[in-house]
């Protein structure tokens, strides 16, 4: 996988930036639009909520995209965060190949 230096879009980002704004949505219609509490948008929008498979379908119904998309944009993001954070790379760095069994 090619990693870069820049950090990928956020969740957030994506949802506030590319889908919100331009259909001028505020968190409240898209918690509706969702059939969830406003809370879980706004922890959305501010990442302090990953995308769970289930958020994923649910966005991608309420927007006419795939789950995938939002299922990828999350994974970017927490594989960016492992390979940028020293302590988790030192755990990567600890683990062994296991040797192919004859």
């Amino acid at each position: 996988m090619l990693m870069t230096k820049r950090k990928p879009a956020t969740v957030g980002e994506i949802l506030v930036e590319e889908f919100m704004q331009p259909l001028g949505l505020t968190q409240a219609a898209l918690a509706e639009a969702m059939g969830v509490q406003r809370k879980h948008v706004n922890e959305l929008c501010n990442n302090r909520r990953t995308v769970t498979a289930a958020t994923a379908l649910i966005l991608a119904r309420v927007f006419g995209n795939s789950p995938d998309f939002w299922l990828n944009v999350q994974r970017r993001n927490d594989l960016w965060e492992v390979m940028h954070s020293p302590h988790e790379l030192a755990r990567i760095e600890r683990a062994k190949p296991v040797s192919r069994a004859a």
